[in-house]
């Protein structure tokens, strides 16, 4: 079992910044893998940024060159820096955990999103935009 939380949400105004951040505990001996995703209100719940183990990393479109994905693995803690923000970028962010082992990434990059499927997630933390 692997655990997630989330902090660091909060309201801003569009072109500031915010860095997420994220608990990572447990069970993380298959956990290659590790993503964070946002659902805008009304809409379905979408990947936005994930990082390997080798600290390869993968971003959707609308985010690439605003946010950043990192990872402190001494401390188990996952970021996500978020410039640039957006009205758009509105939404509850979720960390989560993969669960499919050490091809995640190669597996992220064949298919051009990043899946929904991951096994392990928080709770979120509201994100909010405002123009």
């Amino acid at each position: 079992q692997v655990h997630v939380v989330e902090s660091g949400g909060g309201s801003v105004q569009a072109g500031e910044s915010l860095r997420l951040s994220c608990a990572v505990s447990g069970n993380t001996h298959n956990t290659y893998c590790l993503g964070w995703f946002r659902q805008p209100p009304g809409k379905k719940r979408e990947g936005v940024a994930a990082i390997h183990t080798d600290d390869s990393t993968y971003y959707t479109d609308s985010v690439t060159g605003r946010f950043t994905i990192s990872q402190d693995k001494d401390k188990n803690i996952l970021y996500l820096q978020m410039n640039s923000l957006k009205p758009e970028d509105t939404g509850t962010y979720y960390c989560a955990a993969d669960a499919t082992g050490r091809d995640c990434m190669t597996g992220i990059k064949a298919l051009g999103y990043i899946p929904t499927d991951f096994r392990y997630w928080g709770q979120g933390t509201q994100v909010t935009v405002s123009s």
